[in-house]
């Protein structure tokens, strides 16, 4: 796909102001000034005419959809650093290229993973709702009220120790906590002497065993419900669950069931798991202070969303250009 013409690309949604005039300066570029997100059958239109379609993670680009593509459609250059809304397999098998935006958003979520581990158990989303949703009635500091958990002497359990796992871990080590990870496979010596990290080959036994569990891996058909009814059981009374990776991971009915029955302590959660749709037990968990929710907001900065339309960018005038993208994800993986 080499040609001095100017491709055609289709943004699936509204990207920053700063992004999309670079996008417009480089490709025929069809914006989304709206930002609604497009149908499947728009989506198909898009990519029945366009040469790089731009998905972002609320778009699900499946065997069906790339199965209706037309013939000039070569790249879906994602803005995501995650694939597993796009069938990789099915793209290939039909001659696209997919790309992504990997390690942009790495620090971010792992503040906001931080933000949660540290307003779990201390209680801060309750402490708030007492000033806004009942002014007037909160009646002063006293010595027993609005207990939490300090965090420093705990032990975190990081599911996943990848890029954002490890991010997590170096926060969490400067809090005082104990760092535990479960992986695939073990980080390299010299990550696990500077963060004093226990490594568990069996994510049964560090379960059993830790007072925070964060949950930093990828979507994926082997982590679909990766923790379970089963697992969720191995947990302590006193224990809290994070999740800022994907909704999928966790078996959410599962998840509300040990929260209402005071099994654990509490749960922070920035995803679910039928976004945008929040399960109403959920919310009334939140209510009763045993849950924090988020909006899917671990990666939202500006800066996050600018560096991550920038790969975009490259990606696209790499391929273009007759060059292999620099974040081609690979069929299989």
């Amino acid at each position: 796909m080499t040609t001095k013409k100017k491709p055609k690309v289709y943004l699936t949604r509204k990207l920053p102001d700063a992004v999309e005039t670079r996008m417009r300066e480089l490709f025929e570029a069809e914006l989304n000034i709206d930002d609604v997100p497009r149908t499947a059958d728009e989506l198909a239109a898009a990519m029945q005419s366009a040469e790089v379609l731009v998905p972002t993670v609320t778009d699900r680009i499946d065997a069906a959809l790339i199965e209706r593509a037309g013939p000039q459609l070569k790249l879906i250059a994602g803005f995501s650093n995650g694939t597993d809304h796009i069938d990789v397999d099915a793209a290939a098998r039909k001659g696209i290229t997919v790309t992504n935006t990997p390690g942009v958003l790495t620090e971010d979520t792992a503040d906001m993973t931080m933000a949660l581990i540290l307003a779990v158990p201390r209680r801060l989303a309750e402490g708030a709702r007492v000033l806004t949703d009942r002014p007037g009635e909160w009646a002063g500091w006293s010595p027993t009220w609005m207990l939490g958990r300090r965090l420093s002497g705990k032990r975190i359990g990081i599911v996943g120790m990848g890029r954002i796992g490890t991010a997590v871990a170096r926060r969490a080590k400067a809090f005082g906590l104990s760092i535990h990870y479960h992986n695939r496979k073990r980080v390299s010596p010299e990550t696990e002497d500077a963060l004093e990290a226990t490594y568990w080959d069996s994510l049964d036994q560090m379960l059993a065993r830790v007072d925070i569990i964060s949950i930093n891996c990828p979507s994926t058909p082997g982590t679909y419900h990766l923790i379970s009814a089963r697992r969720l059981a191995l947990l302590q009374p006193s224990a809290f669950i994070v999740n800022t990776a994907r909704g999928d991971i966790i078996d959410e009915p599962a998840l509300i069931n040990i929260l209402r029955a005071g099994k654990i302590a509490g749960a922070g959660l920035d995803v679910f798991s039928n976004e945008p749709a929040v399960n109403p037990k959920l919310i009334k968990l939140a209510n009763e202070g045993k849950v924090v929710l988020l909006p899917h907001m671990s990666s939202a900065t500006i800066e996050g969303r600018i560096e991550m339309g920038d790969k975009v960018i490259i990606n696209i005038r790499a391929f273009i250009d007759g060059h292999r993208p620099p974040n081609r994800v690979l069929p299989g993986r």
